[in-house]
């Protein structure tokens, strides 16, 4: 439940929601003080568990389990980090610091335990470091009122790697120590568990041809208490495919979107992907929308689609449209980029922020729903064009455009029934919504359910702040992470990101999200963010919202903050981003393991692609 009211976000081209509406994760440089302890709690224990580990940062875990007879009321843990860790981001605790002091508080839905019941609580970290000095409601975190008592397991050795064949890799490590001793081993795949062994060895046969994997190992000691995760081994099985233009097998995705109206008014059209140099420097794109009506897949728009004829300056290959081809249009159009760029593949993409209300409907039958959907992106005219089919459902069993109420279960039903029909050579991904807040659109969803069934997601990090809030206060639209004094604590990427992970998204099913576009205010005075506004900034096509490549030359950026710029000019103010901006996210995509990223759209971009080279050079 929303606890302010907000403001309805307009259709960005016909098309994007928001990217987040509430937030979960508190911004910790904007919390001060330590959380009172409370009472002293002699019957339960506090362990914490390195989930993940990508050099530069690591997912971090706190479980609480209540070992005694009668039930716990709150909780409370404390810890120190080493000059130079910290923790960045967490979920299902408020956690705030003292210098290098941490606490972890439980929220209000989570702080009752019974007698044997357990929570946890996650961060994100940066820094080398391991907690140390750990305190429950006031007391040591292994159950004693004061002493110590037995200490969790060492880190295992980095496991070895041998063997490595199309679909299995052997595994060896050093083993852990402990002043009891060791019971077990978790071996972590992706940071999941996948067996639990009593040697030091495994073997896992359950993998994919041609695919990247990371390895973690953990030990158990005798009274259950789980060590730190070892450092991590990369192993890339043998054979699939080698296609730099297959980003299901090997690279990072880097995915487009390209709109269907973008014909008219805009009048960008296939062509300008390669006369930009864009068509080279990506391996997806999405061709947005088709509808999604009467629990079905059907044509967005026909005249655009594949009826539109183009002259012979206008088309990809040079050479004019006739009146009679049984397929023109954008469709034809991408056939013949496929013919120049045979490694670039094509997905359709259904709903979006207008036509996710028929989704709900879709639900109701998901079989049929994917049959529709299959029989249409596989037509017979286009078949070769299309590589997948991608569904942009923004909301679902949440409120947008409309309400849906089809079930938590919802999207992961009709992405199996779409896995299931379009088989396992099909690309079939979803874009999501960013909303990470407690009660928000993430939590109605079971995207880790759903993910199992798709190559990626498409995260929406964008569209946070901006003109539908006509007073301000300003804020960029897509921050990379918090800052002091951002409108509403957890609008950013990291957060959304983090959000996912903390449902079981495996982080390389991850896109992060990026706008070719600005959004503004007028009537502003501050340079700086915060500053307040009389209304939305004009722009060409809808106000508050301004191109990328307008906005370079009109309003230059004045100044960056939380990893994106903004610009004051006049009495406009702008936030978006630039090449500089863009390269910083990459690198951040990049360290936090994500599949890669996308961006919307082509149009936002200048003539020269500037945009995308920044994103395509920074990942890679």
């Amino acid at each position: 439940m929303l606890l302010r009211s907000l403001p309805s976000f307009p259709p960005r081209f016909r098309s994007r929601a928001a990217g987040a509406l509430t937030a979960l994760l508190l911004p910790l440089a904007a919390l001060v003080g330590l959380a009172a302890p409370a009472h002293a709690a002699t019957s339960a224990t506090a362990t914490f568990t390195k989930t993940q580990d990508w050099g530069t940062g690591f997912g971090g875990q706190w479980t609480v389990k209540n070992t005694g007879t009668t039930a716990l009321s709150s909780w409370t843990v404390e810890w120190d980090f080493p000059t130079g860790t910290a923790v960045t981001s967490a979920w299902d605790a408020d956690v705030t610091n003292s210098g290098n002091h941490w606490t972890g508080k439980n929220k209000s839905y989570n702080g009752t335990l019974a007698p044997g019941a357990s929570i946890s609580f996650g961060f994100n970290g940066s820094g080398p470091g391991s907690p140390s000095g750990c305190k429950l409601n006031g007391a040591s975190c292994d159950g004693g009122p004061s002493a110590p008592g037995d200490n969790p397991p060492s880190a295992p050795g980095t496991p070895t790697a041998s063997g490595v064949t199309n679909t299995s890799v052997n595994l060896s490590w050093t083993a852990a120590s402990d002043d009891h001793g060791v019971t077990n081993y978790d071996v972590l795949r992706n940071g999941a568990k996948v067996a639990t062994v009593t040697g030091t060895t495994y073997t896992d046969s359950a993998l994919s041809a041609g695919t990247d994997y990371s390895y973690t190992v953990q030990a158990r000691d005798t009274a259950g208490q789980m060590g730190p995760v070892s450092g991590s081994t990369a192993v890339h099985t043998t054979g699939g495919s080698t296609d730099p233009g297959n980003p299901g097998t090997s690279g990072k995705v880097k995915l487009g979107y390209l709109t269907d109206w973008g014909t008219y008014e805009r009048n960008y059209q296939v062509k300008n992907l390669v006369t930009s140099g864009s068509a080279a420097k990506i391996n997806t794109i999405n061709y947005a929308f088709g509808n999604v009506t009467g629990g079905k897949c059907a044509i967005g728009d026909a005249y655009a689609d594949y009826q539109k004829t183009f002259t012979a300056d206008t088309s990809v290959d040079g050479t004019a449209d006739t009146w009679d081809q049984p397929v023109a249009g954008n469709i034809n159009q991408l056939r013949e980029l496929k013919k120049k760029y045979p490694n670039l593949k094509i997905l359709w993409s259904f709903g979006g922020w207008t036509w996710s209300g028929g989704f709900g409907q879709a639900a109701q039958n998901p079989a049929a729903f994917a049959q529709s959907c299959y029989d249409l992106v596989k037509d017979p005219r286009w078949a070769d064009v299309f590589d997948g089919i991608d569904i942009d459902w923004e909301y679902p069993n949440a409120c947008g455009l409309s309400c849906d109420s089809s079930g938590p279960a919802a999207l992961k039903n009709l992405t199996q029934a779409l896995r299931a029909k379009f088989g396992s050579s099909a690309l079939v991904t979803a874009a999501t919504t960013a909303d990470a807040s407690p009660d928000g659109k993430i939590t109605k969803t079971d995207y880790a359910g759903a993910a199992q069934y798709l190559d990626w997601y498409n995260v929406m990090t964008y569209d946070f702040f901006g003109g539908f809030s006509p007073q301000g206060p300003t804020a960029p639209h897509s921050p990379l992470t918090s800052y002091p004094g951002i409108p509403t604590a957890g609008f950013d990427s990291a957060d959304a990101i983090a959000a996912f992970r903390a449902q079981g998204v495996p982080a390389n099913k991850l896109l992060l999200g990026i706008g070719f576009y600005g959004r503004g205010w007028t009537g502003v005075t501050q340079d700086a963010p915060g500053g307040t506004a009389t209304g939305p900034a004009p722009g060409t096509y809808e106000q508050g919202i301004e191109d990328y490549k307008v906005l370079k030359t009109t309003c230059p950026a004045t100044g960056t903050v939380a990893g994106t710029a903004y610009a004051h000019c006049g009495t406009n103010w702008w936030s978006y981003d630039t090449p500089a901006t863009i390269g910083s996210k990459m690198s951040w995509a990049k360290q936090q393991g994500l599949g890669g990223a996308f961006f919307w759209e082509f149009s936002g971009d200048t003539s020269n692609g500037e945009l995308v080279t920044a994103l395509s050079n920074g990942l890679g």
